[in-house]
């Protein structure tokens, strides 16, 4: 049989669902790679071969082919269940699933290792795993009634927020949506399916781009299932702040330095320092531009727009009689 899942798990060959889950949920939880930093290589192994062990067992199809005809039946390329003891699914084929997906299932979490989007993409104005979006029919998406090739209903797309970092939006990233949404089961009833969605985030990308998924909101019986939208949302920044392709700082800087220079030292989005001499006398309201040194633009990304520089001189609240004295003598 080769590898016993069972023992993997650490169940019986009779557990139950919920005995599949607590024992999974429990051995994920010490075996993840990041909380073993000291020996990441035999946690990720352990990791791998328990995540492998609760995809097979906690899915009834692949748990009988394993329980007939052990890893072997599971693998083999041309194997049909149907042609072996007249039940199953001809067409099956097994298919691992990778294990940060199962795991991101049960746990959620922040960013993560993802593969590549697959939801459409619309730009907004001018332009892992993540918290779970529960689907409901009264989103605020487009309201118009598709009709499907059986002449179902489809209920208006559900919109949901995807707050991102300017980091993010700047370099680009991934993520990974767990969403948790109804379908009617074989009787017309609602049942809970989850799901993970993985989202690429394009460099440039702007606050209000929209990356729908097809179907994959609540479905009602009788209708198709709405569409998900994923609503770009930009998280405030502390130092930067984004107008379209530009970057705009806010530096205070003394009279001193206004008449007499000084360097500035930025760190940008993606964690370069940048040197800024600034030598030119800088008035109240002054304004310095670097160019290509803004937001990446999302239909070229190797092109940039601008980085301003928005100057506020602090005077001083009092000077002494001396300065003044050696003001005028040196301003004349």
């Amino acid at each position: 049989m080769g590898v016993d899942y069972y023992k993997v798990l650490k169940v019986s060959k009779d557990a139950s669902e919920e005995d599949l889950k607590r024992s999974y949920k429990r051995l994920a939880m010490k075996w993840h790679p990041d909380k073993n930093p000291l020996d990441k290589k035999a946690a990720e192994a352990n990791f791998k071969q328990i995540s492998e062990a609760y995809d097979v067992l906690s899915d009834p199809q692949k748990r009988q082919i394993y329980d007939l005809y052990g890893e072997e039946g599971l693998l083999s390329s041309d194997f049909s269940p149907s042609a072996a003891n007249g039940t199953g699914n001809p067409a099956f084929r097994f298919d691992p699933r990778d294990a940060e997906d199962i795991f991101a299932e049960f746990f959620g979490g922040s960013d993560a290792r993802a593969g590549g989007g697959s939801g459409r993409t619309r730009g907004g104005s001018g332009g892992g795993y993540g918290r779970s979006v529960h689907g409901n029919g009264n989103g605020n998406g487009n309201r118009n009634r598709d009709v499907g090739s059986q002449g179902n209903k489809k209920p208006p797309a559900i919109e949901s927020k995807l707050s991102c970092s300017l980091e993010e939006l700047y370099k680009g990233g991934r993520r990974k949506m767990r969403i948790s949404r109804f379908v009617p089961d074989e009787f017309g009833k609602p049942k809970t399916v989850e799901e993970i969605l993985k989202i690429d985030l394009k460099p440039g990308w702007k606050k209000g781009t929209k990356i729908t998924f097809p179907e994959k909101g609540n479905q009602e019986p009788g209708t198709i299932p709405a569409d998900l939208i994923f609503v770009v949302d930009e998280k405030p920044h502390p130092v930067f702040k984004r107008d379209g392709n530009d970057l705009i700082v806010n530096q205070s800087i003394s009279l001193l330095e206004a008449l007499t220079g000084q360097t500035l030292n930025l760190t940008t989005l993606d964690g370069r320092n940048l040197t800024i001499p600034v030598v030119d006398i800088v008035k109240p309201g002054c304004e310095l531009i670097i160019p290509n040194e803004g937001m990446p633009i999302s239909k070229d990304p190797s092109k940039k727009g601008k980085l301003k520089i928005k100057f506020e001189v602090v005077f001083p609240s009092r000077l002494t009689t001396e300065q003044k004295s050696d003001l005028k003598r040196v301003l004349g």
